[in-house]
Formats: C-alpha cells, sequence, structure tokens
C-alpha cells in the first residue's frame, strides 16, 4: 500500500523539492536585474535589507532577492555561480534542515546563501566546521564574498584570546569548530563580569559534516574540569594486580558494550591481593573502581588502535576520523589506568567544573541547520534528538561511480595480502587508490606490504589537518596512491588529474566496514564527484572485528557451505546483505546509547539552565539590593515555618533549639538571641537589613559589587560540588535495575533532590558569608603617621592654640642659627624676621 502512495504522490522528500521549485523560479527570474547593479549597489541592498528587517520585515520575503544578489556576488568575487540544487540546498538550510549533498557537490557555496539572509538579522551566525584548519580556510575563502556584500566575519580557532574571540562572535558571521563553540560557552558560564563575556545569544547555526558533529561525536561531553586529590600511586599499584588475572576465570569481557567485571574467583583474588576483607565495602569502592577500569585499559583499549604513545603522553585517537585528539582525556579514571599500563606519567585525576553534550549545546540555537554528502541513514535519530528533517538534494550532475560488491577473505593475512596485490595492479595501470583504513594500525601494515612491493605512496597521520587536505586534494593525480582514515581530508575536494577519467577515475579501497554505513557511504562518496568516473570496493575478513563481534556466525556458516578454502574470496549478495544487517545492529546500538547519554544530559541540563540563567542575572544586575532581598526572605521564611500558626512562646524544646540553631548560623542574630527569646519574624529581618545597611555604608561604591561576589563564588563553589555529587550518583544508578527499579528515573528523582539541597546550600552560604562580612577601611599613610607619631605636634600660619590639622604632619626641622636666611623664605636673617 505504502508503494503504491509514494507511486502516486512522490516520497516526502520529493514533494518537499517540488514545493520549493516556485521559488527557484523566482530567484531565476531575477538575474537580469540584479546583473545590471553595480558592485556598490550590490552592497547597498544588503545594507537597506538590513534596515528593513529591523524595522519587522520578514527573512521569507527576501530570501529570493537576497539568494539572487548573493550569486551575483559570488560570480563577481569568486568565479562560482549557484546551480539550482544549490538553491534548494540554500533553502533547505534556511529553514533549519538537514541538506544532503553528495561530496564535491559545493557544500561550503550552498552556506552562503542562508548566512547572508540570516545576518540581515544582525544576531550573528555561527558556521560549525570539523577542524581549526577548515575553519580558517573556509573563513578566508567565503569572508571574500561576505565583505564585498558589506558583512563582517569572524573565526574562532584555538589559543584565541577572549578579546580575540569577543570580536569574532560580534561578527556579522562566524567560522569555528564545535569545541570551540562548546567550550566558549562553558567558559562564559564561569565568568565574573558581563564585560568578561565572548559570545552572543546562540540564534543560528549551520553545522557542516552534521553527522560527524551531531552524531559520531555526541557520545563525548566536552568537560572543563580542575585537578582533584592525587591518586596517581594508587593507579600503578592497581595495575600490578591486571597480569596476575585470567580472563574467562577471573573476570569476564563484553567487547560490544565495552565493559569488564570481575567474577567471584577474581573478586576473591583481588581481595588477597590487596589484603582487604571486603571489595564491596563502601570503604572500598574507590579501589573496585580503579581494578574495573585497569581491566577496561588492559583488555578494550589497544595501543596504535583507539590511543597512541606519543611524547610520554597517553593520546586519544578519535575512531571516527582516526585523528589525535589532543589535550583530551578519557574520563573516569580510565586515562589514567592507560597511562599505569603503559608505564608513563600518571597524571592527576580532574573533577568536573563545567560540561554539557553536543546535543545539548546545538539545541539551545534558536535555529539549527547542517549540511553533509551522508544523513539519510540516520535520519530517524535527527528527527528524534534535534528536530531536524533531512533532505536528499539531487546532484548537479548524474552519479556514474561504480561501487564493486564486497569480497570476502577468510583471515586478516589473506585480506590484507589481496589489497596490497591489487594496489599494486591499479597502480602499474596507472589509476589512482584512496586507500581507507579504520586505524593508524592498519595503515602502517599495508604501508609496510608496500614498501616491500616498492609502490611509492602516501600516508596521512592525521597530525596536520593542513598537509592531511593538500595530501588528499592531489589524491586523483596518476599512480598515486593515498593510505588514510575513513575521514581523513573531510571537507577537500580531490580532483582528478590529467588522463585519470580515461583510466576509471579514483578508485576507493575500503579495508573493512566501518560499524556505521555513514562511515563507509562517506568513504566512497570521496569518488565520482560532479559526475566524475569513479569505482570503489570494500575488502572484508571474518576476524574483522565488526564481523566477530555482530555477523560472524551467519556468515562464516555461508562460508563453510560454499566451500571456502584460505586465500580464496568470495563476492556474494546473501553475505553483503548479512554485512549490512550486522551493521544495522551496530547502528542501533550505538544510537541506544547516545540516547541514554542524552536521557541522563536532560537531567542536567535542566539543572544547568536553571544555573547559568540565575548566574547570567546575577551578572547583569545592577542593584542587587532586590536579589539579595529576596534570598533573606526565603530563607526567613523556610526557618520560621517551623513554627507554624503557633505563638513563638508555645514551642516546644526541639523546634526553639532547631530554630535558633538557624537564626544564628544563617544570619548571625546571636546578639538579639541572647536572652533566650526567639525574635519576631520582622524583628529577624530588620536585625539582617540593619546588618546589610552597614556594609552599605562602610562601603557605598563597592556594595553591589560585594554582593554579586559572594553570591557568584558561593553558587560556583556548590556547583561544581554538585556536578562531582551527581558524576558519583550516574556511576552507581545502574545497580537501581537489580532492585527492580527504573536506573533513569531514580537518577532523576535523586539528583531533583541533591539539586534542592544544592540550592539551599548555595544561598545558605551566602547569607553566611554576608552578615559576617565586616568592611576594613582602607588606613591612608598621613592617618598611619598620626597615629604612629601621636606626640608630635601639628602646626602652620593659621593654626589656633589647641586646634590640631590631621592633613598636615610637621615633620622635625633641622635646627636654625639666629643670623641664617630664615626657613620662611622671606630672604631676611632668622633673628630679624621669625626668629
Amino acid at each position: 500500500m505504502f508503494g503504491i502512495v509514494k507511486k502516486l504522490f512522490g516520497s516526502k522528500n520529493e514533494r518537499y523539492l517540488k514545493k520549493l521549485n516556485p521559488i527557484v523560479e523566482r530567484i531565476n527570474s531575477l538575474e537580469s536585474e540584479i546583473k545590471n547593479l553595480s558592485d556598490e549597489e550590490l552592497a547597498q541592498r544588503i545594507a537597506a535589507w538590513k534596515e528593513e528587517v529591523a524595522q519587522g520585515a520578514k527573512l521569507e520575503d527576501l530570501l529570493p532577492h537576497v539568494f539572487a544578489v548573493v550569486r551575483e556576488a559570488s560570480w563577481r568575487v569568486l568565479e562560482m555561480r549557484h546551480f539550482d540544487v544549490q538553491l534548494v540546498g540554500g533553502v533547505a538550510l534556511h529553514e533549519g534542515r538537514i541538506a544532503e549533498m553528495k561530496t564535491g557537490e559545493g557544500k561550503t557555496l550552498v552556506a552562503t546563501l542562508p548566512v547572508v539572509l540570516n545576518a540581515l538579522e544582525g544576531k550573528g551566525v555561527h558556521i560549525i566546521t570539523v577542524n581549526d584548519y577548515l575553519a580558517r580556510r573556509d573563513a578566508e575563502w567565503m569572508g571574500r564574498l561576505y565583505n564585498f556584500l558589506g558583512l563582517t566575519v569572524g573565526v574562532i580557532v584555538h589559543g584565541l584570546s577572549d578579546e580575540d574571540r569577543k570580536a569574532a562572535y560580534g561578527a556579522d558571521v562566524t567560522y569555528g569548530t564545535n569545541n570551540e563553540f562548546g567550550f566558549d560557552y562553558l567558559r562564559d558560564n564561569m565568568k565574573f563580569y558581563p564585560h568578561q563575556l565572548v559570545q552572543r545569544d546562540l540564534r543560528y547555526a549551520i553545522v557542516d559534516e552534521v553527522d560527524s558533529i551531531l552524531i559520531d561525536e555526541a557520545r563525548t561531553p566536552l568537560i572543563i574540569s580542575g585537578p582533584v586529590e592525587d591518586s596517581s600511586a594508587q593507579y600503578a599499584a592497581i595495575n600490578k594486580i591486571i597480569p596476575k588475572l585470567k580472563r574467562d576465570e577471573d573476570f569476564t569481557v563484553d567487547e560490544k558494550a565495552k565493559t569488564a567485571s570481575l567474577t567471584d574467583d577474581g573478586v576473591q583474588k583481588v581481595e588477597d591481593i590487596l589484603g582487604i576483607d571486603n571489595l564491596f565495602d563502601p570503604e572500598n569502592i574507590t579501589v573496585q573502581h580503579h581494578v574495573l577500569q585497569a581491566l577496561k585499559a588492559h583488555n578494550l583499549f589497544a595501543r596504535d588502535v583507539d590511543y597512541i604513545v606519543k611524547d610520554g603522553k597517553v593520546v586519544i585517537v578519535d575512531e571516527f576520523t582516526g585523528r589525535l585528539m589532543e589535550g583530551r582525556r578519557f574520563s573516569d579514571g580510565l586515562h589514567q589506568a592507560l597511562e599505569a599500563k603503559e608505564h608513563v606519567k600518571v597524571e592527576a585525576e580532574n573533577q568536573t567544573l563545567a560540561s554539557i553534550t553536543f546535543q545539548n549545546y546545538f539545541r539551545m540555537y534558536d535555529k539549527l541547520a547542517g549540511m553533509t554528502g551522508t544523513a539519510d541513514t540516520e535520519a530517524v535519530e535527527f528527527k528524534e534528538i534535534y528536530n531536524l528533517d533531512v533532505t536528499v538534494i539531487p546532484p548537479h550532475k548524474p552519479m556514474i561511480r561504480k561501487d564493486f560488491p564486497d569480497v570476502v577473505y577468510m583471515t586478516q593475512e589473506d585480506k590484507f595480502k589481496a589489497i596490497a596485490r591489487d594496489i599494486q595492479e591499479l597502480y602499474d595501470a596507472g589509476q589512482p587508490v584512496l586507500v581507507g583504513t579504520t586505524s593508524i594500525e592498519k595503515s602502517e601494515i599495508i604501508s609496510r606490504q608496500l614498501k616491500k612491493a616498492r609502490v611509492p605512496h602516501e600516508v596521512l597521520n592525521a597530525k596536520h589537518h593542513e598537509k592531511e587536505a593538500e595530501i588528499v586534494a592531489s589524491a586523483g593525480e596518476k599512480k598515486r596512491v593515498t593510505l588514510a582514515t575513513n575521514m581523513a581530508g573531510r571537507g577537500t575536494d580531490i580532483v582528478l588529474g590529467e588522463g585519470v577519467r580515461e583510466l576509471g577515475g579514483l578508485h576507493i579501497l575500503g579495508t573493512e566496514r566501518h560499524e556505521s554505513r555513514r562511515i563507509d557511504n562517506q568513504l566512497r562518496g570521496r569518488a565520482g564527484r560532479q559526475g566524475d568516473p569513479g569505482s570503489s570496493r570494500f575488502y572484508l575478513a571474518l576476524d574483522d572485528t565488526l564481523l566477530r563481534l555482530f555477523g560472524s556466525e551467519r556468515i562464516s556458516g555461508l562460508m563453510d557451505k560454499l566451500g571456502m578454502e584460505e586465500g580464496q574470496a568470495i563476492e556474494n549478495k546473501m553475505i553483503s546483505r548479512a554485512i549490512e544487517n550486522a551493521q544495522t545492529k551496530v547502528e542501533a546500538h550505538n544510537f541506544d546509547i547516545r540516547k541514554q547519554l542524552l536521557d541522563f544530559d536532560n537531567v542536567m541540563n535542566q539543572q544547568r539552565e536553571v544555573i547559568y540563567s540565575q548566574r547570567r542575572d546575577i551578572m547583569v544586575q545592577k542593584d542587587m539590593r532586590e536579589m539579595i532581598d529576596q534570598v533573606v526572605e526565603d530563607m526567613m521564611d523556610d526557618v520560621y515555618e517551623q513554627a507554624g500558626e503557633g505563638s513563638l512562646e508555645g514551642l516546644d524544646d526541639d523546634t526553639a533549639a532547631s530554630m535558633r540553631g538557624k537564626l544564628e548560623e544563617l544570619f548571625n542574630l546571636g546578639k538579639i538571641m541572647q536572652d533566650g527569646r526567639i525574635p519576631s519574624k520582622q524583628e529577624s529581618l530588620d536585625a539582617v537589613h540593619a546588618n546589610l545597611n552597614k556594609i552599605h555604608e562602610d562601603a557605598p561604591e563597592h556594595y553591589n559589587e560585594i554582593l554579586r561576589f559572594f553570591l557568584l563564588e558561593s553558587l560556583d563553589r556548590n556547583w561544581k560540588e554538585h556536578l562531582l555529587n551527581m558524576d558519583h550518583l550516574k556511576q552507581g544508578i545502574g545497580l537501581r535495575g537489580y532492585g527492580q527499579r527504573d536506573p533513569k528515573r531514580e537518577y532523576k528523582r535523586e539528583g531533583f533532590e541533591m539539586f534542592e539541597e544544592m540550592f539551599y546550600r548555595l544561598r545558605a552560604n551566602t547569607l553566611k558569608a554576608l552578615t559576617r562580612l565586616r568592611i576594613q577601611k582602607k588606613v591612608s599613610e598621613e592617618e598611619f603617621t598620626h597615629k604612629e607619631q601621636s606626640n608630635l605636634k601639628f602646626g602652620g600660619p593659621s593654626s589656633k592654640p589647641g586646634q590640631k590639622k590631621p592633613e598636615t604632619v610637621k615633620r622635625a626641622e633641622p635646627k636654625v642659627g639666629r643670623n641664617d636666611p630664615c626657613p620662611c623664605g622671606s630672604g631676611k636673617k632668622h633673628k630679624k624676621c621669625c626668629g
């Protein structure tokens, strides 16, 4: 039935594209008019539309004219004219959608259309890229177009000062990486004064390579952390006992879930080695945690695959891009466990000071859009998590790339021999080859084999993005062999060299299937751009990670039936289907992980929004007295609620003692309770306000800043402690499942209770500090001298007997003779003048 409806009315995507045809026709109809405008008139149009938008004009009404102006300006400045399909992509981006466009279809140019349109609001447009190199490149390249139209451009990259960041965010268009934007948001929410903030409100963002940023990196939250108590010695001690434990006897490993756990025998063995009675005793929870993290480090994380050791440090390798993630560390003590495993210096653990997931950061934008070559396979997740629809934009020229079926071998050895042999044949024929690998280790294996065969090749080491882009850009030259991780050089077009089209174009050789079909599609998409010829093939072995964990039984059964022998390969549609099913399983599994992370972070996100909103109010409030009065009233209500409706004289001893204790602890009201009587609520409020008024009298110019400082200091300190407590809660919450309770619901409930307690503490700590604050006046030098030298007399020509002048200090003068010149300066002898 669904198929019949689709044939009659077209798919949802086709119906949407059809709806945009009139807009494209309208833009095209304006082309001849716009062509006649001078350069200055094009910029004047943009300035005039900015004014109109400020007066209330809608962007949708201006869209055809703005797009027509941008297209003409692009041709004049960049010699690039937007195709009709690029106009369609621009409309989709403006409407807050994800535009899926094949590699080489000019996504960077497409973005200029909605960027200029939305920049008319004057609230800033953010373009998010996957690395600093692309941010700089695109800001410089497309910046020429924006500047031509009178718009300003900023770029946010690593290492900028706050002043430079503020200027970049103040521009009409700002380029930068997802990490930089996210960390700037967190850092802004740790500042004390409004003038220190660098970001404006989050209005509109276009995320380039949106699947990489919003899907692949969504499992890694951004964290700003500070050092805590050093426990590095314990990691080294625990690391020594791991080799004594036997897999499947003392501990089990779940590679799919990436977890390790001790068996009963293993628990006993650890207790015996460490000399402790009960590993699960609350006082040994840290030891237990270290043991489990050490087991993960030794059994689930492989050197040169998940991380490398460089300059005596463990550096994470991004599982999706193969790039080194300098400065990033695994959380929860795992990084320290890896450092102990590799016998490098174990750095001190850190405590979370601020954190946010990319999912929750990007959902804060009023409008979000994205571009990529591969999003359709994750359309459900984009809709469910970000409320983003995926629009597949048709290519400007039809795709003619040949995608050959996968070849499957029995072992890794057979597979790599076949890969080296086929690369040699392609090299001899002159056809360029881009070899996609899933890890640095695999790149090195192939590189060694190619060196033996004397095949010249380039290996992308994922350390320098600029060099990486250069190498990838030339990967389409004749007789060029390039080894790269699947995502290396993303965002850089591969242009075919002379004579290569006749040889069949660029050939993509995948060394194994990635756990996500989308990553494989990205690798394939490097060939066949803009109607170029090209081809692709993936090589697999039964002991590849994906097949071993998710599909090998069925596939190996099929291969046995077909009578496979070592060294032989098979191409079979059933095998390809089984592999795709395995990938679908992993994608669903990873989606569950990301969804779970989001479910937990949503609890934190609600709390984060409350705290950061409160923090921003404190920062920008000019008169703090109303805010502090509200805090005093709320806390005083809490104290006097204990008395209920009854008289204060008729309270039982426990309630009276509790109220006296609170009034003393929170408000420093011991003096007005010396007779043992509990003052009325109004008396207490008057006493607290008198205390605050004294501070105001002693430091009137600084009063607001004093209140602001104590509120922010208390908020930051208590929020930091709360984040640590929430981390601990999250680590142990999974155990609630054993008690037939939903861990997510329990986390939400307990997290809310902890948040309420934290909010009470931050207000209590503020009041405790303020009601005990005494302002010490700064003593001037003259006052100080006066106190120290009280025996000196103060006098002068106009002083009266007994009158002191504190402004001047008469210092000891040298003795003057009767015939010396008078010190008063009259020029007479002292005896005839003052003598």
